[in-house]
């Protein structure tokens, strides 16, 4: 019987199928080097044009980041123009006084929104009486200012229509509660006679005004309650009499509150007041500011005028 010579697979005989027995395997010549060489070089061409993509792409974005800085930067120098000219129309420059200087200093709580609830109002009746209106509208930013300039027209109002000083506070009041019910806020309201130095004060639950004299400080307290509070009004109203070189000082509770209680708030005020007193009004009362500011717990609107009889001020910054 003749025997068969057994097959090799791959060569003499059929390719074997898979484990599974489904198709044959097929083998696969291994790469050259030239081939390997060439799939390298493409590779790396690759990596190559895919970095040079994302240092492209990365350009693109930092002169984007570049460009918003800019604009940004932009944007921070137009709304700090637009707010000091809404805070000058705000705050009125000081009416010329014969012998009375006038100074004024205001520092906002948040350095974006520095039109807060601490506004003053100051003209001139017609009988050449000064006539000053401290506003602390309760709450801050552009809704407080809103308040406070309701409070400040309401009372020059009144006053421009002769209504007597006592009844100012009340009256506005009365008046704005109709209006806008939720609306709270405290005001000292003064009346100083140029010619003679006599000076009255209103207050509706402001912080009580300071004056100077001869090297000695001195709170004027005056009870009474401000708008949208029970019984708004000045329970009286304080009559003085001002001499040469006297300073009046008239503010909100942002110099007063912070370091302490109201009590120690008033002394560090008193003191302060006393060591930067000096010829130049304007000059004086930013310092009082800064020396206040110095060391408080918290941020809060800041308003002080200074009001001095027989001297000029130096030109109002």
């Amino acid at each position: 019987m003749d025997h068969d010579q057994p097959a090799v697979p791959g060569l003499d005989g059929p390719v074997p199928a898979n484990q599974d027995g489904d198709s044959p395997v097929r083998r696969t010549s291994p790469m050259t080097r030239a081939q390997l060489t060439a799939a390298l070089a493409a590779a790396q061409q690759e990596l190559k044009e895919l970095k040079h993509e994302l240092a492209e792409t990365n350009s693109g974005v930092v002169a984007m980041y570049v460009e918003l800085e800019k604009r940004d930067e932009q944007l921070r120098r137009s709304h700090a123009v637009i707010f000091r000219q809404l805070e000058d129309a705000l705050r009125p420059q000081p009416p010329t006084v014969p012998g009375v200087g006038l100074s004024v200093h205001y520092s906002p709580a948040d350095a974006d929104a520095p039109t807060g609830g601490d506004l003053f109002d100051w003209f001139v009746l017609p009988d050449g009486t000064l006539h000053i209106t401290v506003v602390d509208a309760v709450g801050h930013g552009v809704a407080s200012t809103r308040d406070a300039l309701d409070v400040t027209h309401a009372i020059r109002t009144l006053a421009l229509e002769g209504h007597p000083l006592a009844q100012l506070i009340g009256r506005a009041a009365e008046t704005l509660g109709r209006v806008f019910p939720r609306l709270m806020a405290t005001a000292l309201v003064a009346r100083i006679d140029p010619a003679t130095g006599r000076f009255h004060l209103a207050n509706g639950g402001h912080p009580p005004a300071l004056l100077l004299r001869r090297g000695a400080a001195s709170y004027i307290e005056i009870d009474g309650r401000g708008v949208g509070f029970p019984l708004p009004g000045s329970a009286v109203v304080y009559t003085g009499h001002l001499e040469t070189g006297d300073t009046l000082l008239l503010y909100t509770d942002g110099l007063t509150e912070g370091h302490g209680s109201i009590i120690d708030g008033e002394q560090r005020l008193s003191a302060s007041a006393l060591r930067n007193s000096g010829p130049d009004l304007d000059a004086m009362t930013s310092a009082i500011v800064a020396d206040i500011h110095d060391g408080r717990r918290y941020a809060d609107d800041t308003l002080l005028i200074g009001v001095r009889y027989g001297r000029h001020t130096a030109e109002h910054a």
